[in-house]
């Protein structure tokens, strides 16, 4: 057995793509996608036409509006090929407005319906900002579930777990990647590495918290740079994975185990924590990798939306 079928007998597998073609190859259950996927799919020509027929049906609206169908086509088309679920983020530009977080994630969901797509097909990506959270949560108890992303710090998985999202996605590889940037030559990759790996050690933490105390909010690890963070979170509720190493999972045979496990999470002494907006923002204040990485993947993801609005402009 290679380890992609190893792990989906521990864990839900998720694609992390907007390359909806390469999908077939590795079955997984469920898809993801974020600003930055999408931008690169439609500047590839196999996903080019999907763009120009949004702009040529939807000229005259908006161009969030154009942007928003856009998303929603190539989720439809994901939806075609997978049994699951597909994310769909809300503009990062919103990731400080609640407001107008449920609004882009309502019309997303009416989009989707429009093209026959049950309510319970889609996740709407939410940052988890404090706003993203309130957002995800007034979704939530309007039937809208949410998948809350960018997500570095303990506090703000608490938060989410608060508001009762349907999924969380906290980053390993970014995660990783400041830790080992921090260290500079101090660094050892073999002492860092699989469950020593920091963003190993985050997504752990929040699996044990969650599965301690009955949070039903699923977990589901993203953003990863090798197969060692993957394999040493078999066990997590679900892991988004991209294609490559979705290929290289296949294309290995060495045995995996179970490493993350509800059973084990039950029985370990963890305090109970609860965060007010106050003690939300004070906490990811204290922590100097989850304050970065935030800000800097709205900016990274704000960037790419100004990119897709560009392309929409000039087709």
């Amino acid at each position: 057995m290679n380890q992609l079928d190893a792990l989906k007998q521990f864990t839900t597998v998720v694609a992390d793509t907007g390359d909806f073609k390469q999908l077939g190859a590795f079955q997984p259950q469920d898809a993801t996608t974020n600003p930055s996927l999408i931008l690169k799919a439609v500047q590839k020509p196999d996903y080019a036409p999907l763009l120009k027929d949004a702009v040529a049906q939807f000229r005259s609206r908006p161009l969030d509006e154009i942007m928003d169908r856009l998303l929603v086509r190539f989720g439809c088309e994901i939806l075609s090929i997978i049994p699951g679920r597909v994310s769909t983020e809300v503009d990062a530009r919103l990731s400080f407005d609640t407001n107008a977080t449920v609004a882009r994630g309502e019309r997303l969901i009416e989009l989707y319906q429009a093209h026959g797509i049950p309510i319970d097909r889609v996740l709407i990506k939410v940052a988890a900002t404090w706003e993203g959270i309130q957002a995800a949560e007034q979704l939530e108890r309007r039937g809208i579930h949410t998948n809350l992303t960018l997500l570095f710090s303990f506090c703000q998985a608490v938060a989410c777990g608060q508001a009762k999202v349907q999924l969380i996605s906290p980053f390993v590889g970014r995660i990783y990647d400041w830790y080992k940037k921090s260290a500079g030559a101090n660094w050892v990759e073999a002492d860092r590495a699989n469950a020593n790996d920091p963003g190993v050690q985050s997504v752990t933490q929040i699996y044990n918290y969650y599965k301690k105390y009955g949070i039903a909010t699923e977990v589901m690890g993203a953003s990863f740079r090798n197969v060692g963070q993957i394999t040493s979170l078999a066990g997590c509720d679900l892991l988004t994975i991209s294609p490559d190493l979705l290929a290289t999972l296949a294309a290995t045979h060495t045995p995996l185990e179970r490493a993350l496990d509800a059973t084990h999470a039950q029985q370990l002494d963890l305090q109970h924590l609860h965060f007010d907006e106050a003690g939300f923002r004070f906490a990811l204040n204290e922590d100097a990798m989850a304050t970065e990485k935030l800000a800097e993947g709205i900016r990274a993801f704000c960037v790419d939306a100004v990119k897709l609005d560009q392309l929409l402009l000039a087709a």
